[in-house]
């Protein structure tokens, strides 16, 4: 079976908004336009629209009414918006006045939006300026002043000095027993860590251990 559909017979569709402008500038001059000046819209004009086109297969009802906000949105429609500006309909015949109410809220709407635009140019213009470099780095004499002096070494605790009584008896030795034995000249504190025969191992306060004969341990 041949289609016999052939490109012509389609009917168009627009893809944006401003094509749709476009279209209604094309299809009603005396209302809409995409250049220079515009004219205030009769208040329902979306309805009226509606009607005319609706067997226009060109443009839905959704795409109309998202196109005809765009433009009334536009700052070229919102600074005509003023007190006592006629209104036009689709045919360009008067069809009534702008009222103080309209007025304001177009120019409040056209403010605003002016506004949100200045705003974003603001911040693209600060994104795009070069970063501030941070302050110079102090030279090697001024960071050598600068620099705060160590602290002096903390001295390690000596071991307490204590009186060496009796030898132990090897028999009387336990794990855990504190004994003293002498270091160099002076006789410190340990503990008995273990037992070998004739030797024990004992730590001394600070932590060191050491290994000595038994005969070496004497009583605290």
């Amino acid at each position: 079976m041949t289609n016999n559909t052939t490109e012509e017979n389609v009917p168009k569709s627009f893809s944006n908004s401003k094509a749709v402008i476009e279209y209604l500038a094309e299809t009603f001059p005396a209302c809409f336009s995409v250049k220079g000046d515009v004219k205030p819209l009769k208040i329902g004009i979306f309805d009226d629209l509606a009607k005319r086109l609706e067997n226009d297969e060109q443009v839905s009802k959704t795409k109309l009414r998202t196109a005809l906000r765009q433009y009334t949105n536009s700052w070229r429609y919102l600074r005509v918006v003023t007190v006592g500006a006629v209104r036009v309909d689709l045919d360009g015949a008067e069809a009534g006045i702008v009222e103080e109410e309209h007025a304001s809220h177009a120019q409040e709407t056209l403010q605003a939006s002016q506004a949100k635009v200045k705003q974003a140019r603001a911040e693209a213009a600060k994104a795009k300026a070069p970063q501030k470099k941070g302050p110079p780095r102090a030279s090697a004499k001024v960071a050598a002043r600068a620099k705060p002096k160590a602290k002096p070494a903390v001295k390690p605790k000596e071991e307490a000095v204590v009186t060496m009584k009796e030898a132990i008896e090897p028999a009387a030795l336990r794990v855990g027993q504190k004994v003293a034995v002498k270091l160099g000249k002076n006789p410190v504190l340990a503990t008995v860590a273990t037992i070998d025969k004739t030797e024990a191992q004992v730590q001394l306060d600070s932590g060191m251990t050491l290994k000595v004969a038994i005969s070496e341990l004497h009583a605290v």
